[in-house]
């Protein structure tokens, strides 16, 4: 079963933003970490904090093709962002985009008109979008439906940022409500840092089921974000490659990875 961690950070300057590890961390610290874990390949969602991000995540697939691919960033408030859309996915594992709106400067793009552009350009080209959404969650939905060629992927299950236990899933009425969408898919991403509990994070098993019984196995995704993670690797893996027992041997394999090298196109033997 290929493991393939849906979500990571690498970079090389900057000041990370909590609650995320401080210094660098490099494409070469990531596989070695990734080696002991058993991880076969990740995602990197190229941070914020560093204005070189997607130059290092693009460095990182030139050095290791079959080990990265990327979810890059683009400024949509420039407007020559806008020439950048068609040949995306020329630039090596520049696989899809992936946005968070955190930044107070950007807390209103969604809803203020500023990357409406964005939407039926991405969906021309193809291109995946992966969201930190969930103050936004019916607007994905309006997305979805009006173009249902754009495949959307929903990050870290919708979460409230800062809260844990029950209090952080407070959106999956929202979240559920779009599985009704065959374009969005949800990241099971980040599960370690909301839990109330130690390993093996018994107090996310009825979040998790809620959202597989609702998305299925070939739109969720695992994940980690791991330089956030209150626990190893490992754990991460094992949490629901062994505790959750009631996935099938092909549930995880869709969730562990081929679900997602499915979803955005990702051919780690080309």
């Amino acid at each position: 079963m290929p493991i393939i961690d849906a979500q990571i950070h690498i970079w090389s300057q900057g000041t990370t933003m909590p609650p995320h590890r401080a210094g660098l961390f490099t494409a070469e610290q990531a596989l070695a970490d990734m080696d002991a874990a058993g991880i076969d390949g990740a995602l990197l969602h190229p941070p914020s904090w560093d204005p070189h991000a997607n130059e290092v995540a693009l460095e990182a697939v030139r050095a290791y093709p079959n080990r990265f691919a990327i979810f890059g960033q683009l400024a949509l408030d420039q407007p020559e962002s806008r020439k950048l859309i068609e040949g995306w996915k020329s630039r090596p594992g520049m696989l899809g985009l992936r946005f968070a709106f955190i930044r107070p400067e950007t807390q209103s793009w969604p809803h203020d008109g500023t990357i409406d552009w964005m939407w039926p350009a991405a969906e021309k080209a193809g291109i995946p979008v992966a969201l930190l959404c969930g103050e936004f969650l019916p607007l994905i939905g309006q997305k979805a439906e009006r173009h249902p060629q754009l495949k959307l992927i929903v990050d870290h299950m919708a979460t409230v940022r800062g809260k844990k236990g029950d209090e952080a899933f407070g959106n999956m009425t929202e979240l559920l409500a779009l599985a009704k969408h065959p374009n969005i898919a949800v990241k099971l991403s980040g599960g370690p840092a909301y839990a109330t509990d130690g390993y093996p994070f018994k107090s996310l098993e009825k979040h998790y089921r809620r959202i597989y019984d609702a998305f299925g196995p070939k739109r969720m995704f695992w994940g980690t974000d791991i330089t956030r993670m209150p626990c190893s690797w490992r754990q991460c893996i094992t949490h629901i490659t062994e505790e959750l027992h009631w996935l099938s041997a092909a549930d995880k394999d869709q969730i562990m990875g081929d679900a997602l090298c499915d979803w955005i196109g990702w051919n780690r033997t080309a």
